[in-house]
């Protein structure tokens, strides 16, 4: 009796386990499709390519399906494992990161959007400053990814980081808009454009940051939404570099 209670557990465990590895793995490849959607749109906006442009736009629905799909398999997965401890903090930051992926895919669309209203008044002067604040985005989503596929909170600590960054370059080239119009009036329409474009570009960055903040309360079991760069820093440094992802039974939900 007491031996097939143990294979029981193991088998229920093992399920859980490779249902949990699923829904990662499709959460990285959601992800894989939200960059690629960003690089589509920024392209679309810099080259006037209108077909383009519409073609990202009318993708966004398999952002939004991914999302409904994920979020569906989630619930299956509480509902029916009962996932505890460190797993139903993984289940949770999945919910929460699919819900910040799809917010990027509509930033995306905004971009896409605003590229087949602009062909006619096309700032190409200012292109250079919003085609280095969107490389810096994609490359916070793409290392916070990475984090969360490695369950790396230092990584992740140091992707949060660049937010500051961005918000710095964000501002830059708001000012930069700024003076152009004030300069020329013909520019307004077209700044005001770009302005859009670059307010999309920093609310990915901040999604990319939110993604980070879910990886360190999947690894270290606290909650660092809405503390400070320090505060999230001593949270990762109590748990310390070499630490491995705390395991079920561990600690309880903050």
């Amino acid at each position: 009796m007491h031996m097939d209670k143990v294979d029981v557990t193991h088998h229920i465990s093992s399920q859980l386990n490779e249902a949990l590895e699923h829904v990662r793995g499709r959460v990285l490849r959601m992800g894989g499709v939200v960059e690629q959607q960003i690089a589509r749109a920024m392209r679309a906006l810099t080259e006037a390519d209108v077909l383009l442009a519409e073609e990202v736009a009318s993708n966004d629905y398999q952002v939004n399906s991914l999302e409904v799909s994920l979020d569906e398999e989630c619930t299956q997965i509480l509902a029916r494992r009962q996932p505890a401890a460190s797993d139903l903090r993984l289940v949770v930051a999945i919910i929460k990161t699919i819900t910040d992926l799809e917010r990027i895919g509509d930033e995306a669309e905004k971009i896409a959007r605003t590229a087949i209203a602009v062909t006619d008044r096309r700032p190409a002067h200012n292109y250079t400053s919003l085609e280095s604040l969107a490389n810096h985005v994609r490359g916070m989503l793409r290392d916070a990814l990475d984090a969360f596929a490695r369950l790396d909170a230092e990584a992740a600590l140091a992707v949060a980081r660049e937010d500051t960054r961005v918000d710095h370059e964000y501002e830059m080239l708001m000012r930069q808009c700024i003076t152009y119009m004030m300069e020329d009036q013909r520019t307004i329409r077209g700044m005001i454009d770009l302005m859009w474009c670059a307010r999309a570009l920093e609310r990915i960055g901040d999604h990319a940051s939110n993604i980070c903040e879910y990886v360190i309360y999947l690894v270290e079991g606290k909650d660092v939404r809405h503390t400070t760069l320090d505060e999230m820093a001593q949270v990762v440094r109590e748990r310390g570099p070499e630490a491995t992802p705390a395991q079920p039974g561990d600690d309880e939900l903050p």
